[in-house]
């Protein structure tokens, strides 16, 4: 994946939820609807998110120091894994505790508090406001798509965002499905409670927008988890490391191969190679960098590669 479409993704996601949540902070001063201030949280907590995406992609291009000798390309995992804990604190818990709040004050005041939804003139402008977000979502969420249809080839939406080695894209559809869900979830609790004057459903909807953000919350958590600790790269790009490897004159056999991600365009790639005891160090030396030549050039992010040689008592049938 392009390092631009990522970003594209990102400022658009950006921009989206930061006039969002703008409209939605004005729609809950002027109705007290929870679901609303759930969804102006969720908002905030969004453009966060993406500020934070951003940062980590601009930090993750810094040089290579002698602390940091494979450099910085991780900080885009850091910062995606950072998200998911914004998300399920800020978004996901605060939802949860705002539907709990809300729901101690309609059992104390018997199902209708002073300055409630329904008494606010302005009570359907949270409407109004959740049908225009879901337009300016829609809008983000349809750039997500195109970006990432660019990239997953014939993966499902599902295995891109779980073999994904590039954070930005998994995080954005995540968290625009999550927001376009969620907007929905507002528009059910709002509508039904003014059309039926029972503000309960404005609790529901906001516990429902509250459990929506913590599954996203952990499965992002999860997936950022396993590139934080070190993946290896795809089946079908050690094929091809393989491959090229092998077809590389001097060398017998590969002993074993060992791939690591540094960063979603930064792979480390350690093996040991079979080469004959009657080959000199100079034609040893001449394998290995034609191998190594051979690797970039099947896999050009391939930037780190470290090739041991093994002395092998004869050749492996078929080996060059």
């Amino acid at each position: 994946m392009s390092t631009e479409g990522s970003t594209k993704a990102v400022v658009a996601a950006l921009l989206a939820n930061t006039g969002i949540a703008i409209t939605k902070f004005l729609a809950f001063l002027l109705t007290g609807a929870s679901s609303m201030l759930a969804e102006a949280i969720h908002s905030v907590a969004d453009s966060g998110n993406q500020g934070l995406l951003l940062l980590g992609g601009r930090r993750a291009h810094r040089r290579p120091t002698a602390e940091h000798p494979f450099g910085y390309g991780r900080e885009r995992y850091v910062y995606a894994f950072i998200v998911s804990i914004v998300l399920f604190s800020v978004g996901g818990l605060f939802a949860l505790y705002e539907a709990y709040h809300k729901a101690h004050e309609l059992h104390a005041a018997h199902g209708h508090p002073a300055d409630s939804l329904l008494d606010s003139r302005w009570a359907w402008v949270p409407i109004v406001v959740l049908v225009a977000a879901l337009v300016m979502e829609g809008f983000s969420f349809r750039t997500a798509i195109k970006e990432t249809a660019r990239v997953r080839g014939e993966a499902s939406y599902v295995e891109f965002v779980r073999r994904a080695k590039e954070p930005e894209l998994p995080v954005i559809l995540l968290e625009d499905l999550a927001a376009l869900c969620g907007l929905m979830f507002a528009l059910f609790g709002v509508g039904l409670a003014l059309l039926t004057d029972n503000l309960w459903f404005d609790v529901i909807g906001t516990a429902l927008i509250g459990l929506l953000l913590v599954a996203v919350a952990v499965v992002l958590g999860i997936e950022t988890k396993s590139l934080l600790i070190g993946e290896s790269a795809s089946g079908a790009a050690e094929q091809r490391i393989a491959s090229a490897i092998e077809g590389t004159s001097g060398i017998q056999r590969i002993v074993h191969l060992k791939t690591m991600h540094l960063g979603p365009d930064e792979l480390l790639v350690a093996a040991k190679i079979g080469v004959l005891a009657a080959d000199s160090a100079a034609e040893v030396a001449q394998a290995i960098g034609a191998a190594e030549a051979s690797i970039r050039t099947a896999e050009p992010i391939a930037l780190l590669i470290y090739l041991e040689p093994q002395i092998t008592a004869e050749s492996a049938p078929g080996a060059r």
